[in-house]
């Protein structure tokens, strides 16, 4: 008799994964990964190109097998119950590619529909007049932007309770962009969806994000809310005795800078114990303040990259 694998057992989780890996050959994509996207969030997963995000969204998806660990999505094992787990979720992948050249985009919804009983026709025609798709074109002639713009509509046309979107902007021009962000603000708002959105573009989900995740090098170096992360990463503006700057040992600094006797250092920590801890060290916090949620990620996702 076969035993069970175990449950990740996270309830109030779209998506869950525990030590989830992936290995190509001895390359690593992904070590020991555990992704936490609560329901109803938008959560962003920055990381540098390469850093394994398309890799991690395939293996929610059961497109590709994991090496190791496990993944749950809306609540299914993704390893067992691929084919459930896509008919819930709206996918934007990386490539641009969506079938034969003579298709024209039309057809191609159509024999998408087939596998989703939720796809709405009427909702499929007004998301397409919002981003000016001519349905009779053929896919062998869209530019990046017309297909990503296709990719869009079958994603949302039949309202899954997940979207995962790899760099949903791809090929957009500014416009085009701007408008996909509006579908996809209005789509949240109607529908109370979980987003979980892979980037390296942060400044452009900002409006909407609230859960945070930075993948470096196949590891998910940080992961935590929008408010967690505001009240964690912050600069520590510093008046410190010549030579300070060599003397303290502060853990969790991203960043220094030093004008004269000014110090100016982006700290990850609890700020009671880094301000007691400068203290501590003979330096004299004169000013704490957060950072934006751009510059706060690219903190995290450089000190991944060092790490």
């Amino acid at each position: 008799m076969t035993t069970p694998s175990p449950s990740i057992d996270e309830a109030g989780f779209a998506v869950a994964t525990r030590a989830l890996s992936k290995l190509y050959g001895r390359s690593t994509a992904l070590k020991d990964v555990d992704l936490r996207v609560p329901e109803g969030a938008v959560y962003m997963l920055a990381g540098e190109n390469g850093a394994g995000k398309s890799t991690l969204l395939r293996l929610l998806l059961n497109l590709e097998r994991p090496t190791g660990g496990q993944a749950e999505v809306t609540g299914l094992a993704a390893d067992r119950h691929g084919a459930r787990v896509r008919a819930r979720v709206g996918y934007v992948p990386e490539g641009f590619g969506m079938g034969p050249s003579w298709l024209t985009i039309g057809r191609w919804f159509a024999e998408r529909a087939v596998y989703y009983p939720a796809w709405d026709a009427d909702y499929a025609d007004a998301l397409c007049r919002r981003l000016n798709i001519d349905a009779t074109r053929r896919i062998g002639q869209l530019s990046k932007g017309q297909a990503r713009r296709a990719q869009i509509v079958a994603a949302l046309a039949h309202r899954p309770p997940l979207l995962l979107l790899d760099e949903p902007s791809d090929g957009l021009d500014p416009a085009a962009r701007d408008t996909m962000l509006e579908l996809i603000s209005d789509h949240l708002s109607q529908t109370g969806c979980t987003i979980l959105a892979s980037t390296h573009l942060i400044y452009e989900l900002d409006a909407l994000v609230d859960q945070v995740g930075v993948l470096s090098h196949g590891r998910l170096t940080a992961q935590m809310s929008r408010d967690a992360l505001r009240e964690t990463v912050k600069t520590y503006r510093i008046r410190a005795p010549e030579g300070w700057e060599t003397a303290p040992d502060i853990p969790g600094v991203l960043q220094r800078g030093q004008f004269g006797r000014e110090h100016s250092w982006v700290i990850r920590g609890d700020e009671t114990e880094v301000a007691a801890r400068i203290a501590a060290s003979g330096g004299e916090v004169r000013d704490v303040a957060p950072l934006s949620l751009h510059d706060a990620v690219v903190h995290l996702m450089r000190q991944g990259a060092a790490s």
